[in-house]
């Protein structure tokens, strides 16, 4: 990846459904050089374009993280049965006192309670949870900072 292809990035970080006309004049390529690096960028999934909803104006109350004490043979398959379900967002196995770490965004805190006591509680493997609910997000970005 050179400083073109972060430039697009930026471009398209600031305005995603910019044209590729519009993208090439800001970072001075021509437009086939544009669609060509997109090409590539999505092509082998350094990029995704997609749409990025805001979770309380589509009606989604709930956000947890819920961290998960889990058998040490288990974890790949927890954290795999964690990237199933729908409310899941994000899925990390780390170090430290969890061994998997879910962020989950559900309707309200009566589905939040089923989720953990239905799902995450029942899942094989897992030993302990906690939860923390969100009391509110002061930053929501899918970005990287980009050194072009």
């Amino acid at each position: 990846m050179d400083s073109i292809d972060r430039q697009i990035i930026a471009a398209l970080n600031e305005d995603g459904r910019a044209a590729n006309a519009k993208i090439a004049k800001k970072v001075k390529v021509s437009e086939g050089t544009v669609r060509r690096r997109l090409k590539k960028l999505t092509g082998d999934k350094t990029i995704n374009i997609v749409t990025v909803q805001d979770p309380q104006k589509m009606g989604y109350e709930s956000e947890v993280l819920i961290g998960m004490q889990v058998e040490p043979d288990m974890l790949e398959e927890v954290a795999s049965r964690m990237a199933e379900f729908k409310y899941t967002t994000l899925v990390s196995i780390t170090t430290g006192t969890y061994d998997v770490f879910a962020w989950a965004t559900l309707p309200n805190a009566e589905s939040l309670g089923e989720f953990i006591r239905d799902h995450v509680g029942k899942t094989p493997g897992v030993q302990r949870t906690e939860t923390f609910v969100s009391l509110g997000v002061r930053k929501r970005s899918y970005s990287l900072p980009l050194e072009a």
